[in-house]
């Protein structure tokens, strides 16, 4: 993996304008803060995305967007308090409860409007592709935006599961599960602690199959490579056909604003 800036934040406005020439896709990933167990890190879905983004973007090119931290979810009312996806899902029907950390969601429809505003200024930037990724439910919003994307804004768009692969060898194809954990350890190993679910009780808010017997960094690291293999190969197909933008720094009649 090379050793270049990929992130957008990062990038010097010459640096932006050569990788967008080269190469103009744009990798979004789609976090949330919310909670992943007692084992894994509240922001683990964009440091997932992110992750594999940015190998991608080592290896074939293209710019990675900061992460979001809000989504969409499933929401419940019980006795006036609204309760968003996992904190119903985790507990026996009737009997939500507020995990804690979670500070992620927002209407599918608000969510919409968000992804158009960013389609918007990304196309105006120049990028024609763009990949989405990371939180189930927003990515799924992204997918299903994909004609709308294409029709307002000339974007070609995908998401990894599109690229790569799904069920288990997908990447975060559960909540905080073997996939994801097995991830976030390949990619993160610092920010796990696997000590922190009991070998005894049920972990809160874990979603698949169980992490204390199957998840391993050497798990992440095959799942990551055999995406971003696929997925490396699919874009640059995908990118080969596309005409690649020549922006420049060529302004004139600049107004002096200094003092």
């Amino acid at each position: 993996m090379g050793c270049e800036k990929v992130l957008y934040e990062e990038l010097l406005p010459d640096e932006f304008i050569e990788r967008i020439n080269a190469f103009p896709v744009a990798y979004l990933p789609l976090g949330t803060l919310e909670w992943h167990g007692l084992h894994l890190p509240l922001g683990a879905d964009g440091l997932q995305s992110k992750g594999v983004f940015k190998r991608i973007a080592h290896e074939i090119g293209g710019i990675v967007l900061p992460m979001l931290f809000l989504g969409p979810d499933n929401v419940a009312n019980k006795d006036d308090a609204y309760y968003h996806g996992m904190d119903y899902i985790s507990f026996q029907e009737g009997k939500p409860q507020q995990l804690e950390g979670s500070a992620y969601y927002m209407e599918k429809e608000q969510f919409k409007t968000l992804l158009d505003i960013i389609m918007y200024n990304l196309s105006r930037a120049g990028f024609k592709v763009v990949v989405g990724h990371g939180h189930g439910p927003s990515t799924m919003v992204f997918s299903d935006r994909k004609q709308i994307f294409k029709d307002k804004f000339g974007l070609d768009t995908y998401t990894l599961w599109e690229l790569g692969y799904t069920g288990p060898d997908g990447i975060q194809t559960d909540h905080a599960a073997a996939n994801e954990t097995s991830l976030v350890m390949a990619l993160r190993p610092e920010l796990v602690d696997m000590e922190k679910l009991s070998g005894e009780s049920v972990p809160v808010g874990v979603w698949g199959e169980d992490p204390r017997k199957a998840a391993s960094a050497a798990r992440g690291n095959e799942i990551i490579e055999k995406n971003v293999r696929i997925a490396c190969q699919k874009l640059l197909a995908i990118v080969s056909d596309i005409p690649k933008p020549k922006r420049s720094i060529n302004y004139q009649h600049v107004k002096n604003l200094l003092k």
